[in-house]
């Protein structure tokens, strides 16, 4: 339907079979970034005090920085593979997830049950992930889904730059630059 590329390859099912990798760099990248994100802001909230200040001043560096470059920048150090592009992706969700979460996780370390659960005794790890983390999930799957779209976007952008998946997997992004290279 959609033809064939300058190597006589059917264009259709590499697109699927991109989709396959889009999809497998967005998810892993987006769960693994939330999850880690979300403990670390869970525990920064949780916590307070000088915990808290140095947790988010290191967050604060981290989203200084602008998102690609910082995606390029590991990306040269790690080389180019699949695995790589998560890593870069996870590093770089991780500090805007726990910034997010911990705003929330202000206000949910201040309810009458996680006082009440701190009055009776329960550890540091029972408050924050059996009273504090489940109030949070609606908060999560919303930064799973946004960060979903955003990595499989980073994920093409950095295919077609040639540093993403190798240059013999079917992505989107390095489909677009073999496309690309016959006009340019």
């Amino acid at each position: 339907m959609l033809g064939a590329d300058q190597l006589g390859r059917d264009v259709l099912s590499r697109l699927i079979y991109g989709a396959r990798i889009s999809l497998y760099v967005g998810v892993l990248s987006s769960f693994i970034g939330v999850g880690i994100g979300m403990v670390v802001g869970l525990m920064s909230a949780y916590f307070g005090g000088k915990t808290d200040l140095i947790i988010q001043r290191f967050v604060d560096a981290m989203i200084a920085f602008p998102g690609l470059i910082l995606i390029i920048a590991i990306m040269a150090a790690l080389g180019a593979s699949l695995n790589n592009v998560v890593i870069a992706l996870t590093i770089v969700y991780i500090p805007s997830t726990a910034r997010i979460v911990r705003s929330q996780a202000l206000v949910i370390n201040e309810m009458d049950y996680v006082l009440a659960a701190r009055a009776l005794g329960a550890g540091h790890s029972r408050i924050i992930f059996r009273h504090m983390a489940p109030n949070c999930s609606a908060l999560i799957i919303v930064l799973i889904t946004i960060h979903l779209g955003g990595a499989i976007i980073a994920e093409a952008s950095l295919s077609f730059l040639g540093i993403g998946a190798p240059p013999d997997t079917p992505s989107w992004g390095g489909m677009l630059r073999r496309a690309d290279q016959n006009y340019v």
